[in-house]
């Protein structure tokens, strides 16, 4: 049996296919997050962008993201060492730093629903940025990490 091409293939080597499939459809990227710009310490706060279906966490504009959410980041080999923020489960992150996906992870188990069922996905527990009466600070949360 040959290794999964996430063990052979360097994240710049990849398919856009198989680059599209290490996502693990947590939606923690999607989630507003907050710098301190001193310690550049990040915190995660409850609310996601405005395209994100907060059941699902699927972007409802996937294709049309970075045009209609100018400050959406893609995620690209190319910019993947800037990203501190990404989450410690991330596979992207993960398999940059010489790291195994998690055994939760859907190109693991198989079942695009084993983020949500594990518990490692947002789904249920989130606003989108239209929901939000106040400031961003008072939406913070530690969970995503």
């Amino acid at each position: 049996m040959t290794d999964p091409f996430w063990k052979t293939k360097k994240l710049a080597d990849m398919s856009l296919d198989e680059w599209e499939s290490l996502c693990d459809g947590c939606g923690k990227c999607c989630l507003h997050k907050l710098e301190d710009e001193d310690t550049e310490e990040v915190c995660y706060t409850n609310v996601a962008c405005r395209l994100m279906d907060k059941n699902t966490c699927h972007c409802s504009q996937y294709q049309m993201r970075t045009f209609l959410v100018p400050d959406c980041v893609e995620l690209l080999p190319q910019n993947l060492d800037n990203l501190h923020w990404l989450p410690t489960t991330c596979a992207y992150r993960l398999l940059r730093d010489g790291e195994e996906l998690p055994n939760w992870h859907p190109l693991v188990t198989g079942d695009p629903q084993s983020t949500v069922k594990s518990g490692n996905s947002v789904a249920g527990r989130i606003i989108n940025e239209d929901e939000v009466d106040g400031d961003l600070e008072d939406y913070i949360v530690h969970w995503p990490q």
